[in-house]
């Protein structure tokens, strides 16, 4: 079976693949073991995943962190149902750990418009963390974000991707690789 006939895309094609599975695994365990040699061993680590995208991401770099840590979720908006960022960021969900003295990595699934993280950012600093960093699967490389992206899995072209837990109108989540999507003109989301 080629991947354009996966049963898990429905009626959507993809125009590519991007990254396999096996090469999506290799790079998060990279990034869990860069995370774990730049982090002091002292440090009380929280991972804060990007909701809904980062799921999947976060769930397989974290259980490949090996060393004590912590998990929550903070889930915003700034796409409602749309492919381009409206601009305008909405939190939906605000974790309940304290951040406060601890060393933060914020999981991004993928950085395009950077709104988001523009935006979550200096909120976040605002509730005291020792350290406030950024760990993105995909980078589009569109735009400068301050602070940069601490760990960045691949560079990503500029196309709608979907797969390992990135969706199209929250379809596509499921597919165990990264590919872009047949679809006329979806070429930016944020995160």
């Amino acid at each position: 079976m080629t991947d354009r006939l996966d049963p898990r895309l429905g009626n959507g094609r993809l125009a590519r693949i991007l990254y396999s599975a096996e090469a999506v695994r290799q790079r998060v365990e990279e990034l869990a073991e860069a995370i774990h040699q730049d982090l002091g061993a002292d440090e009380d680590l929280l991972v804060l995943g990007l909701l809904k995208g980062s799921f999947v991401f976060m769930a397989d770099l974290v259980r490949a962190i090996p060393r004590p840590l912590e998990v929550d979720f903070i889930r915003v908006a700034s796409y409602g149902q749309e492919t381009v960022s409206t601009g305008d960021v909405e939190l939906l969900y605000d974790p309940e750990t304290s951040l406060k003295g601890r060393s933060v990595v914020i999981v991004e699934d993928i950085i395009d418009s950077g709104t988001t993280l523009q935006w979550l950012l200096p909120r976040l600093e605002e509730r005291g963390p020792r350290r406030l960093e950024v760990c993105a699967l995909l980078h589009k490389r569109t735009v400068s974000l301050d602070p940069h992206p601490r760990w960045v899995g691949f560079d990503a072209p500029r196309e709608f991707l979907v797969g390992y837990g990135l969706d199209c109108a929250e379809q596509f989540r499921n597919l165990p690789y990264i590919g872009a999507l047949e679809t006329g003109d979806r070429s930016s989301r944020d995160g």
